[in-house]
């Protein structure tokens, strides 16, 4: 049977319309992802859909444990098909999770493949997808042109020595690669050995010797010239909340003095810090004139013995409910009163934050900048239907949809493309609704570059990138 359809997720006649002939054909600018610059750097040809499709997805992984998986099945000793063949019979139980409609679109959408995944289909499915991938069709340089893949942002360590980056840059293709700037390390204070081993490796980078705070942040800087050389317009910062404890200048040098010296950091100790830290970020951003993003509200590593067997990132985070909006207020007062305050992307991963959020941005927007300060698409456990759409509404209730940047991966995997697709679909569905329900005007020539604007075109204009040779309609 024939699931993804052309209309997937499509429920009037205008929004179908919306979709087919505005948002389908539009390119894609990916400005936040995990994916892996060596495989992109070496076009890698992925073996069997284990390797492109679940090594690494952390969303399978809880899902398998769930359904009663062994972890031999999941990261475990188990084959590459084997593990595949547990993802099979999983997936039956996946329905209404949105697991289950991004398995049947990237089959449909990497291999033609209609037929529904579980125990009984998968044999021929590994089989299918093998040979398919052998081809030059499925390495990754092809599927990016395949999705029209204009840019796409990775996300890096500002200690990265960026020659994969080098390298892609050099390569010929015609999608643009670019590093993000991701330097949580830098607020570990609070664990004085793994800290003190991050700055050692940032100071190799930056060529410097760090003793002090003024040297740490002088290396800081010049990593950050350096990724903005690169090609690098964006940084990101994944937070389970945001820092506002400001220190003075003495209190945060003693604080990394302490921690240089093996020390670690208390609580406070590190708000303070982190509070200083981030003040200092933005305000390099600032003068680059890069996209600050900030990722709040993951609680990670819940399970402890989950942490000391598989490590982070293998399953066990879950949505925090840390209070946000005021320190969010500060932090970004803090920034404007200093003359400082960059274009700002806000992410939250629990849906009690959509509107603290959504209002936050508008309460600094600059009047120059069109969008200025961004409340970013549905984020992790919010990237589902239900979450998108709970975050357009916040947007459209209290700020201003048409200035929205759009979606993102946030993937690990070169599977995840479709993930845009998902979003144009439940975007025009949206849109088409109150259209048919007489709340938008049925006039193409306003419906029409709200949709595209927020598909590719406020992206493009916003972020500030060089894109590949391919451009939106």
């Amino acid at each position: 049977m024939s699931f993804i359809t052309e209309d997937f997720l499509l429920h009037t006649p205008t929004a179908k319309r919306l979709y087919h002939e505005f948002a389908a054909d539009q390119p894609i600018i990916d400005y936040h992802n995990h994916l892996i610059p060596r495989e992109i750097a070496e076009n890698r040809q992925f073996q069997n859909l284990f390797e492109i499709w679940l090594a690494g997805d952390h969303y399978k992984w809880r899902a398998m444990r769930a359904n009663g998986c062994s972890e031999k099945y999941v990261t475990g000793d188990a084959t590459p098909r084997e593990k595949f063949m547990a993802w099979a019979n999983t997936v039956p139980n996946t329905v209404r999770n949105p697991l289950y409609h991004w398995t049947h679109l990237e089959l449909k959408r990497y291999f033609g493949i209609d037929e529904l995944l579980n125990g009984d289909s998968a044999p021929r499915i590994w089989d299918l997808t093998s040979e398919m991938l052998a081809t030059p069709d499925l390495r990754v340089h092809s599927i990016l042109a395949r999705f029209k893949v204009l840019a796409l942002c990775t996300t890096d360590d500002p200690a990265d020595d960026l020659a994969l980056h080098e390298s892609i840059a050099k390569s010929g293709l015609n999608t643009r690669v670019y590093p993000a700037f991701r330097p949580d390390k830098a607020l570990g204070v609070n664990d004085a050995t793994a800290f003190n081993q991050w700055v050692d490796r940032l100071a190799s980078a930056a060529n410097v010797e760090i003793g002090t705070l003024q040297d740490f942040e002088e290396a800081i800087d010049k990593r950050h010239e350096f990724f903005h050389q690169h090609g690098a317009r964006l940084s990101d910062h994944g937070l389970n909340h945001c820092f506002a404890d400001f220190p003075t200048k003495a209190e945060a040098a003693a604080i990394f003095a302490k921690a240089r010296s093996g020390h670690s950091a208390g609580e406070e100790e590190h708000n303070k810090f982190a509070a200083h830290m981030m003040l200092f970020f933005g305000k390099l951003d600032a003068k680059r004139g890069w996209t600050k993003q900030i990722h709040l509200g993951a609680l990670r590593s819940v399970s402890k013995t989950g942490l000391r067997k598989l490590g982070p990132d293998t399953g066990f985070d879950s949505m925090g409910d840390f209070p946000q909006a005021e320190a969010v207020g500060a932090y970004m007062n803090r920034l404007e009163e200093d003359g400082a305050l960059p274009k700002m992307i806000l992410y939250n991963n629990n849906p009690v934050d959509n509107y603290p959020l959504a209002t936050m941005v508008g309460n600094f927007q600059d009047g120059i900048t069109p969008g200025k300060m961004q409340f970013g698409s549905g984020w992790w456990f919010l990237d589902t239907k239900e979450g998108i759409e709970l975050q357009l509404n916040a947007l459209s209730n209290v700020g201003l949809l048409s200035r929205f940047v759009g979606m993102l991966t946030d993937s690990r995997s070169m599977m995840s493309f479709p993930r845009h697709e998902y979003f144009r679909r439940v975007l025009c569905n949206l849109i088409g609704r109150d259209i048919e329900n007489g709340e938008i005007p049925n006039d193409d020539s306003l419906v029409r570059p709200l949709i595209e604007n927020i598909c590719i075109n406020n992206a493009k204009n916003y972020l500030g990138l060089e894109l590949g040779k391919a451009q939106a309609k």
